[in-house]
């Protein structure tokens, strides 16, 4: 067994307890006997961790292993309930599985589990057929959730700020921890009536679970799966709870170009001119919906949301 004299050792023996803890379990949720590159886990193990009078050298690297398995996946059964309920438990265990191996978890809090899902998705889209498009809108809007629960914030803009600034060179922009999607289909109703069927059957289910691993789940009733519909949404926190709010096509495309920084006065007429179809009061609608997005805190200075890391 090689013994930790120095800094570079200490480096070498993190990189290889890593690479063990993060290696997949088999399915029967053990670690497993061959390394990556064929050589027998039990001698890898015995090379740099000590056994004692009750656990061998494996078997007390293989509780790290399921340690961390058994908590990252947990962690992703609990952010994405709604991409659980889409693919169903046996699809999701295998997409988990997947992009944990691909994207093992790399930061302090396991809050940023879920990062790289929507990337990973994108470039091997198989791991949701059939139901890939559903998937997809589903995946981007519970990661929305998880920006907005804690993402930074800024001061919600002022009289001041504004004060002396012309109409046409007046910009705002929105709050860093606020999402703007264009989904097709109802995932928001959806993933509301999953919470309440999880809050309705909490109690009962706590008493059953107590032997669960990773990708059990207590039978229930099956929701009907979210209905194809183009909808625009905007997800965020207000008084430090987490909310979605539905938005109008041509609210929706003013916040857009907000966002983009485009000046306050070109972003209404760039809207009404993408909705001139609407039969809209757009003095009246553009003052309620201002009004509304400043009630909410939504609306910042650009200054204030470019300095955000």
């Amino acid at each position: 067994m090689n013994s930790v004299t120095s800094r570079s050792d200490l480096k070498d023996f993190q990189r290889q307890m890593a690479e063990m803890v993060f290696r997949p379990l088999t399915p029967d949720w053990k670690m497993q006997k061959k390394t990556a590159d064929g050589r027998a886990t039990r001698q890898v193990a015995e090379s740099f961790i000590k056994p004692n009078d009750r656990l061998s050298a494996f078997e007390r690297l293989e509780i790290y292993n399921r340690c961390y398995w058994f908590r990252v996946l947990d962690s992703l059964y609990d952010d994405f309930p709604g991409l659980l309920a889409i693919l169903g438990n046996r699809k999701f265990l295998k997409l988990a599985n997947a992009y944990l191996a691909r994207h093992p978890s790399a930061s302090f809090t396991l809050r940023n589990l879920g990062s790289r899902l929507e990337s990973f998705l994108a470039e091997e889209p198989q791991w949701l057929a059939p139901r890939k498009e559903m998937a997809m809108d589903m995946v981007r809007f519970e990661w929305a959730q998880i920006l907005a629960f804690d993402g930074p914030a800024r001061p919600p803009i002022s009289a001041d700020d504004i004060l002396d600034l012309p109409p046409d060179k007046l910009h705002v922009s929105l709050q860093p921890y606020l999402s703007l999607l264009e989904l097709e289909h109802a995932v928001d109703d959806f993933l509301i009536a999953i919470k309440k069927q999880e809050a309705s059957s909490l109690r009962g289910d706590t008493s059953n679970t107590s032997n669960i691993t990773p990708g059990e789940t207590v039978p229930r009733k099956r929701i009907r799966l979210p209905k194809r519909e183009k909808i625009r949404i905007a997800v965020h926190r207000h008084d430090n709870m987490l909310y979605y709010k539905r938005l109008e096509p041509a609210e929706f495309t003013l916040l857009q170009a907000l966002n983009r920084g485009i000046p306050i006065e070109q972003a209404c007429a760039a809207a009404i001119s993408a909705h001139s179809g609407a039969d809209i009061d757009w003095p009246a609608q553009i003052k309620s919906w201002f009004s509304n997005w400043s009630s909410l805190g939504w609306i910042v200075t650009p200054e204030a949301s470019s300095s955000a890391p």
